[in-house]
């Protein structure tokens, strides 16, 4: 079972750039601090260059059976990568194979980080990266993608 709490902002004017979604794996909503599989809780930011907005939190619980079992058969899996349709960053502290895979396949890049660290800490780090150079693949999904020019290093004087 999943809900969904969204913060509605009447007023926001959205950024200049085109934000990147990136979602922070958290059981606490103040720290990175959770296993993708087993969190609980997803907290979604825009983040661009200059800023970064809250977007939603997702809230997972393990539904048990009546006598406190939870239900091995259920994808856990699923409905969080459901939920994260639109990210292109998921930070968490671990991220299995299986579900690395299946992130990948929804077009989100699973980012493994080795111990907690605080939110807003993740947030300022992707703004470094976008005020810096983005790997390819971001350059890509933001649009700022430019093919190398190698005509520069072909001289027409030099033959084969």
């Amino acid at each position: 079972m999943s809900r969904t709490l969204r913060l509605v902002e009447a007023d926001a004017a959205p950024p200049a750039e085109k934000p990147l979604r990136v979602a922070i794996v958290s059981n606490d909503l103040e720290y990175l601090d959770a296993h993708f599989g087993s969190a609980r809780k997803i907290v979604v930011y825009d983040v661009w260059k200059t800023g970064a907005r809250f977007v939603e939190v997702h809230d997972f619980s393990l539904p048990t059976d009546q006598k406190g079992r939870h239900d091995e058969i259920e994808d856990r899996i699923g409905p969080k990568i459901a939920a994260l349709d639109g990210c292109v960053l998921v930070f968490a502290l671990a991220v299995g194979g299986p579900s690395a895979a299946r992130m990948v396949r929804a077009g989100m890049h699973p980012i493994k980080r080795k111990q907690p660290e605080p939110v807003a800490d993740v947030i300022a780090q992707v703004q470094v990266m976008l005020n810096g150079s983005p790997p390819p693949f971001l350059r890509k999904i933001l649009g700022t993608f430019e093919k190398p020019d190698f005509s520069a290093d072909f001289d027409p004087e030099e033959g084969p």
